[in-house]
């Protein structure tokens, strides 16, 4: 019994050493979480100081009206499609500028932006003014079951998320 005592002892110290060693292992190989650059957080509180309410119900509205029914990815691509058109230099400044933007989008035509966004569209507008681009830096988003124009399948592809394709 003594010697049945002792191996079980052994045996116990050794599960603790390995236990110990896998545990500082996991840590030691976690990358290191650190804030982004201060740079980028100028960034991302501009966006957050300088967009309206009414701006950002705007962006829900188109996110959940263009993108209802997609992955979450896709939804926060097409309002980084958005931001994206806001900060390049051949569409309106504006979130609303570049919504209302004639024939630039269907939903504000048939009226469907007029709706009121759902809790997974104000997210995904939430994330992508906070910096997440799944579009790979996109200007436009297209269904290819829902368009004919040939002009927007001739954007070159950047990314297919759910039925929309990415492009620029």
């Amino acid at each position: 019994m003594d010697n049945f005592v002792r191996k079980l002892l052994r045996l116990g110290i050794l599960v603790a050493f390995l236990l110990v060693v896998v545990l500082s292992w996991n840590k030691w190989q976690a990358p290191p979480t650190t804030p982004p650059p201060e740079e980028e957080q100028g960034e991302l509180e501009s966006w957050r100081q300088s967009l309206s309410e009414s701006d950002l119900d705007l962006l829900a509205r188109v996110v959940r009206a263009e993108s209802e029914g997609e992955p979450y990815d896709g939804q926060v691509a097409v309002a980084a499609v958005i931001l994206n058109r806001v900060t390049h230099p051949e569409f309106p400044n504006t979130i609303p500028g570049v919504v209302y933007e004639p024939l630039a989008f269907s939903v504000v035509a048939n009226g469907t932006v007029n709706k009121p966004a759902n809790a997974s569209a104000l997210q995904a507008a939430h994330a992508a003014l906070n910096g997440l681009d799944p579009s790979g830096g996109a200007l436009y988003f297209y269904n290819p079951a829902k368009t004919r124009s040939t002009w927007i399948r001739s954007r070159s592809v950047l990314k297919t998320i759910g039925k929309h394709i990415f492009a620029s």
